[in-house]
């Protein structure tokens, strides 16, 4: 018996409303500068959610956070 496994049966953990977005800059293109800036924070407060999703869903590069943020539609 074969097990394939699709995304869809795969969950990923949910992500707060603030890092979905935070996630959603960086994917764009913009610098955690620019992140900052646009959202209101520190530049450390975006690293800090960042370094939160990388941990999450296990995601070391800034290529890795972007094809999740072209998966989830941001």
């Amino acid at each position: 018996m074969s097990l394939t496994l699709t995304t869809a049966d795969v969950e990923t953990p949910a992500l707060a409303p603030r890092e979905r977005e935070t996630l959603r800059h960086i994917a764009a293109g913009r610098t955690y500068v620019q992140t900052a800036r646009h959202m209101g924070l520190s530049k450390h407060t975006v690293d800090a959610y960042l370094r939160r999703i990388r941990a999450k869903l296990d995601i070391n590069t800034t290529a890795e956070l972007t094809r999740l943020a072209i998966s989830l539609g941001l």
